[in-house]
């Protein structure tokens, strides 16, 4: 997005209004429990999109945050939304909802130990959520490796990403099977493998759920054309 008049268009919620049930309260960490204490709008010049500045009060601890929000612009009554909060919670990353669960749990998991600088059990946690997605995918075979092989022979996995897999696999397998003298994961290894993950779900989510979310507009567009 280079663009705040872009937010809300191309991708975001489904419907018009504000989905106050998705904020969390960066402070108490409840969701949706929010009073509108401001408003204002600011229109851009010649066109129909609007963005809108609001400020929500918590209901339950009585924080304040900061929702810059705007729907799209030709969008209609099935049209979309995005958000932007300030300030955001701290702490508790939240993988995004349409993702499978054994991946947002492990994914979460990884990353909540990093902040927490749990080195080992990132590595393990994301090679978790690597074998749940692959396992996702329709990968076979017995052993990770197995698995990582089955999807780049169907072209699943560019070769890039093969490799990079098989590089979380030894790393998070020292991190649970550890020997005697086995050092600790070192933090930049256990950095790099978590964002490492967050590509692969990004390839293999993400950019699906982008292009099918761009189809499903592009039909509705063609479709109210010849109406």
């Amino acid at each position: 997005m280079s663009s705040w008049w872009q937010l809300g268009e191309g991708s975001g919620l489904l419907g018009e209004d504000l989905a106050l049930y998705k904020i969390e309260c960066p402070f108490c960490n409840e969701r949706g429990n929010f009073e509108r204490a401001f408003h204002a709008e600011k229109k851009k010049p010649g066109a129909r999109k609007v963005l809108n500045f609001d400020v929500y009060k918590c209901a339950n601890c009585a924080g304040y945050v900061h929702v810059l929000w705007s729907a799209s612009e030709f969008g209609g009554s099935q049209g979309l939304h995005q958000f932007r909060v300030l300030p955001w919670p701290i702490g508790r990353p939240t993988a995004p909802e349409h993702w499978p669960d054994e991946i947002r749990r492990s994914w979460e998991q990884a990353h909540d130990s990093l902040n927490h600088e749990n080195w080992d059990a990132a590595a393990v946690m994301a090679r978790s959520a690597l074998q749940a997605a692959f396992r996702r995918q329709g990968a076979k075979g017995r052993t990770l490796n197995d698995e990582t092989a089955s999807l780049a022979a169907q072209g699943i996995l560019p070769p890039i990403m093969k490799e990079w897999s098989t590089e979380l696999r030894l790393l998070a397998n020292d991190s649970a099977h550890p020997d005697q003298d086995q050092e600790a994961t070192n933090p930049q290894d256990a950095r790099d493998v978590v964002e490492f993950l967050d590509y692969l779900l990004e390839y293999l989510y993400n950019l699906p759920k982008s292009i099918g979310d761009y189809r499903k507009r592009r039909e509705k567009a063609e479709g109210d054309t010849y109406e």
